[in-house]
């Protein structure tokens, strides 16, 4: 079936807008909780949407703008959610997070105000993951300008190390998650986040221990195949938590510990949090909608980070940040209509699942 992309928007201010728009139109309980950052005049809100019965013993969750700047895929899916809002179980209830990181979305950048990638802050502080591959690469990941000649030779030296070390090994040296360098890429915090302390304090409220069955599709973009949703399980492999995710997505699934995904592993990752507080059935879902290399993505990634701790024009800024949000955001018909179509398709299979098994 045919559905309109009127859903996604062109800002995070847009978004938030149809949200609370498409909420009204639906019987849910909706409450904001305001992230407020000194100095900074902008309204940044996460809503939260509670559709179904308080005591409903199964639930899904379906989150938005962890990385801030994905939001705008997972946002339109949340939108169009409850525009076509379908039968749901009575014993089945909706949790629907928007806007995770509302600072990221609010200005196209993956990381919080703190330079934190929300996906890299779940880790015990007094303990943090160590990274050496990433202390190689740091002097070839942290830009020293934005001159084409010095991009190209920091381009080739991250080549060489690539094909020395191979695609895995570098990538979780990249993106891992490193927690020595703050100004650095995919920094995973010194301490829980504004939106970690958010995300245990919904975990708490909507009693998600207490449930029988529940999934949580948390929906990013910018790794795989154009237009692809691949459903990425980090539970380990021998968990309850991998045999329900099995259950309920089979060979939609992929997992990164098992070598059979676009992702490896990571630290940090907000999924963790979640897998201790889940039921027997209860599994968490990363839904990855991919958009163009993972090269450069990481490129784009160095030049952003640069910006915004370097002194720079405001035109340069600006187009390296425009270049960013493409990436992760192909405001492109086919990549939009790709995106709503596999969302509903992985929305329908966990309200059946939860319904049914």
């Amino acid at each position: 079936m045919h559905r309109s992309i009127d859903c996604f928007s062109k800002e995070y201010s847009e978004a938030r807008d149809k949200f609370l728009m498409a909420s009204q139109s639906v019987d849910g309980t909706l409450t904001a909780y305001k992230n407020t950052i000194p100095d900074l005049e902008l309204e940044l809100v996460t809503h939260v949407l509670y559709l179904g019965a308080k005591q409903a013993s199964n639930l899904l969750v379906l989150i938005s703008a962890t990385h801030g700047v994905e939001g705008y895929c997972g946002s339109a899916a949340q939108i169009d959610f409850l525009q076509h809002l379908p039968k749901i179980d009575s014993d089945t209830a909706v949790l629907i997070i928007h806007a995770l990181n509302p600072y990221g979305f609010a200005f196209d950048r993956r990381v919080n105000e703190d330079n934190i990638d929300l996906n890299r802050n779940f880790v015990d502080f007094t303990d943090t993951p160590k990274n050496s591959d990433y202390q190689q690469l740091m002097s070839f990941l942290a830009l020293s300008g934005l001159d084409e000649q010095g991009l190209l030779a920091t381009q080739h030296s991250l080549k060489h190390y690539r094909l020395d070390w191979g695609d895995t090994r570098f990538e979780q040296a990249v993106c891992g998650g490193q927690y020595s360098d703050a100004h650095g890429l995919f920094y995973g915090g010194n301490k829980a986040s504004w939106s970690h302390q958010l995300a245990l304090q919904l975990i708490n409220e909507f009693h998600i221990s207490e449930r029988q069955k529940v999934i949580v599709v948390d929906i990013h973009s910018g790794l795989g195949p154009y237009g692809y949703g691949e459903i990425i399980s980090d539970h380990q492999p021998d968990s309850s938590g991998a045999k329900w995710a099995r259950q309920c997505f089979a060979h939609n699934m992929t997992e990164p510990a098992a070598g059979t995904s676009s992702s490896v592993p990571k630290h940090g990752l907000m999924d963790y949090l979640w897998h201790q507080h889940f039921p027997v059935q209860g599994c968490y879902v990363t839904l990855e909608f991919g958009t163009f290399s993972v090269d450069k993505m990481f490129a784009i990634l160095q030049q952003e980070n640069y910006c915004w701790h370097n002194p720079v024009s405001t035109a340069q800024k600006q187009s390296i940040q425009k270049q960013l949000r493409g990436y992760f955001y192909p405001e492109y018909q086919d990549w939009q209509e790709m995106v709503l179509f596999r969302c509903q398709q992985i929305i329908t299979m966990s309200l059946k699942k939860l319904a049914h098994e």
